[in-house]
């Protein structure tokens, strides 16, 4: 699941020698993050900070203007970079993404971008199209895609935060079980192929070590919060009304409950040792997400 306005609330050289092809080896130049201010995009730019790899952080309102619904701030938050973390906002399903990412990756080819690492969604038939579009744009770029389950943040940083504090999980899933991966795994994996040689080309699919249903996920969260949360099913279009009376535009409301059908009719339950694979460890369990981030308040409410 990419940074869509459902998984957010929001919004030269160093070299380095590395330990091996797929953990962090050589450093890049700057890194252009784009939706910097994103989940997934501030956990990059914290890393690649860390690791004192210069960082340019794109947003519509930060220091290096980034937009993705304006394209005339691209080349110049492009030039001078050697690699782009590439997190497409609202989704890289909805329509005009795969145009979005041809534009991006003819600018980023002239602009001398050697490596660009694209989040997708995991099973998203019109995300793929997005990321055939951005590798036949980006020239000799090398390009990996990470595809995400479900982000496990959603419940603690996104829009599900208020259902686990007010004690009602509502959501169109079923009983259809979702490998969700921590966001923290997913910044490693994405900073090891932004950093490191080995993953020119690859398609790495990231989930948590065991699929869990939301009424199970939800049984999960009250334990570590400390109170009862409970899992309402609710049907597609009954959750996409509830979506227009929080705010969210019809049209955008429709598109996320018809992406949440795609996504939970059961085709991505399994789980993936892409994480372990990339990383050498196992990816964190949602068990230890839930008693993490209740531990750092998310759900003081």
């Amino acid at each position: 699941m990419t940074e869509n306005a459902y998984t957010r609330r929001d919004d030269n050289g160093n070299s380095n020698s590395g330990d091996d092809g797929r953990g962090v080896g050589r450093m890049t130049g700057t890194v252009l993050v784009t939706s910097g201010t994103g989940k997934t995009g501030r956990r990059v730019v914290e890393r690649l900070t860390g690791l004192g790899v210069p960082v340019r952080s794109g947003s519509r309102t930060g220091e290096v203007p980034f937009d993705w619904q304006d394209d005339t701030g691209w080349e110049a938050a492009l030039r001078g970079t050697e690699a782009a973390y590439v997190a497409h906002y609202p989704d890289l399903a909805v329509p005009g993404a795969a145009e979005a990412m041809a534009a991006f990756g003819r600018r980023a080819a002239a602009c001398g971008v050697r490596r660009v690492v694209l989040l997708s969604g995991r099973g998203e038939p019109q995300a793929a199209v997005a990321e055939e579009a951005l590798r036949g744009a980006a020239g000799p770029a090398e390009v990996t895609v990470v595809r995400s389950a479900f982000f496990a943040q959603n419940f603690s940083e996104g829009a599900l935060l208020d259902g686990v504090i007010g004690g009602e999980l509502v959501f169109p899933a079923g009983t259809t079980a979702e490998p969700f991966v921590d966001l923290d795994d997913l910044a490693d994996v994405v900073v090891a192929a932004l950093t490191g040689d080995g993953h020119a080309g690859a398609v790495y699919e990231l989930t948590g070590p065991r699929s869990l249903t939301f009424e199970q996920a939800a049984g999960e969260l009250g334990r570590a919060a400390g109170r009862p949360v409970r899992y309402v099913p609710v049907t597609g279009p009954a959750y996409a009304s509830l979506l227009e009376e929080f705010g969210v535009f019809g049209a955008e409301a429709a598109f996320l409950a018809e992406l949440f059908a795609t996504l939970l009719d059961g085709h991505n339950a399994a789980t993936t040792d892409d994480v372990k694979r990339v990383l050498g460890r196992e990816p964190k369990d949602f068990a230890d997400f839930a008693r993490e981030a209740a531990r750092d308040g998310a759900w003081h409410g």
